[in-house]
């Protein structure tokens, strides 16, 4: 099961991140850009995907994946902390990051890992 502290310990291992709140939530940033929030309504976190990658998802893992109206206009997808798979949670992230970080940090971190 993902918590929120797994999450914060991954978010927090990749360089200039940071734990914030949105809307009275955690949530954390990069760059000043939103990597990831915690919607208190499900208890669950809200993943920044591509449309396309969400409604995949959806489709194939409607058991993990979901979507509700406030969330189906953005780039986003809810998923079951119980359910969610911890690599894919991983690569999400680090992808997140790398598309929102800046690339003198990106190229530091791919230098030293």
């Amino acid at each position: 099961m993902i918590t929120l502290d797994t999450l914060r310990d991954i978010i927090l291992a990749l360089p200039g991140t940071e734990e914030t709140t949105s809307w009275g939530s955690p949530s954390f940033k990069v760059n000043g850009k939103a990597m990831l929030f915690w919607n208190p309504t499900f208890d669950c976190p809200v993943f920044k995907v591509s449309f396309e990658e969400r409604d995949h998802l959806i489709e194939v893992e409607p058991d993990t994946f979901f979507t509700t109206d406030h969330h189906r206009p953005h780039r986003l997808v809810l998923a079951r902390p119980h359910r969610v798979d911890i690599e894919w949670v991983r690569a999400n992230l680090i992808r997140v990051w790398r598309a929102q970080a800046k690339k003198t940090v990106v190229r530091a971190w791919d230098a030293e890992n």
